[in-house]
């Protein structure tokens, strides 16, 4: 199958060898559309990740505008990936999640100006707007970051939309809370529980377990960067919401359960600095363009869970 009319046909994924953009230079690259993937390859970019996967690669920095000059033009879509995005080390040091995730936003956006990109998707996260007790965001809530990752993804997001209202550039940006999937690094909370468990090591719950998060499977998520892609309204903003709002207790409890892990393999330890406690995003625009999830949470828990049992050089590589 070949891109569809309206769609993109030749799309430059920026952040391509990481974990969603991968997932999405697949998507992409299986319906035929010519994929180019620009990458930095810092510790979570992997070409493992592109195996398979006909493409273009140009290793490479958002942050260099000489080097998006030679790439941007002749693209009729640049979707941005590329970004750091464990809460944790932006805690640690946050030098280079606003570099990254800001300047290199600013950078992108003005190349894509400049070579008059025809759509422009700045990929971001829930976690720009805090945390909120009860309810949900839809798209006109206020930013209020609580992490030096979040406050650089708000600061990537505003500079992106700034380009819409001031030059005209057909730039949209989506929000999409926790993915998961094969080929996430394993820092983040599933393929870390997964691959400790899978060596027979502990696995580290923070604080009482009562933080809570909405969990949307990669390929899901891809989907609806893809229909943004096609037929977002310039200047607008995306929610994409999953289909399992759970504690990390009751997260845990079902890695478990998929691992054949019993209670005694969880370790408490100290909560993060400023943790938030709840994200929950309405996607009811992105809903309304026909957009719905695909993946079962259960069901794509347990594929992914396969998926690193049956990979343990991909992620052991890595560890």
């Amino acid at each position: 199958m070949t891109a569809s009319i309206g769609e993109p046909s030749r799309v430059l994924v920026t952040g391509g060898a990481g974990f969603i953009g991968s997932a999405y230079a697949r998507l992409l690259a299986a319906d035929g559309v010519a994929v180019t993937v620009l990458d930095k390859l810092t510790y979570a970019g992997n070409r493992a990740n592109l195996e398979g996967v006909a493409h273009t690669f140009v290793h490479g920095d958002v942050c260099d505008p000489e080097l998006l000059a030679r790439v941007v033009p002749g693209h009729d879509a640049v979707v941005n990936f590329a970004a750091e995005s464990h809460v944790d080390r932006s805690i640690a040091g946050a030098a280079e999640f606003v570099r990254s995730n800001v300047l290199g936003v600013q950078t992108l956006m003005q190349a894509c100006l400049e070579a008059g990109t025809p759509r422009v998707v700045q990929v971001s996260t829930d976690e720009v707007y805090g945390s909120i007790e009860t309810g949900s965001w839809d798209e006109s809530a206020p930013l209020r970051p609580r992490s030096p990752y979040a406050a650089s993804k708000a600061g990537g997001d505003m500079i992106a939309l700034s380009y819409a209202v001031t030059h005209g550039l057909p730039v949209c940006v989506t929000r999409c809370g926790n993915n998961y999937g094969p080929r996430q690094f394993p820092e983040k909370i599933i393929p870390l529980f997964v691959t400790n468990l899978l060596q027979g090591r502990k696995v580290p719950l923070y604080g009482d377990g009562g933080n809570v998060r909405d969990w949307i499977h990669v390929d899901d998520h891809c989907a609806a960067i893809r229909l943004v892609a096609g037929a977002g309204e310039p200047g607008e903003v995306y929610h994409v919401a999953g289909t399992a709002e759970l504690t990390n207790l009751r997260l845990t409890e079902r890695i478990l359960a998929a691992c054949g892990a019993g209670w005694d393999m969880v370790e408490h330890v100290e909560d993060r600095k400023g943790h938030d406690r709840r994200y929950l995003l309405d996607d009811t625009r992105l809903r309304r363009m026909g957009y719905a999830p695909a993946v079962d949470f259960d069901t794509g828990l347990h594929e992914t869970v396969r998926w690193y049992t049956d990979n343990p050089g991909w992620w052991k590589a890595l560890t």
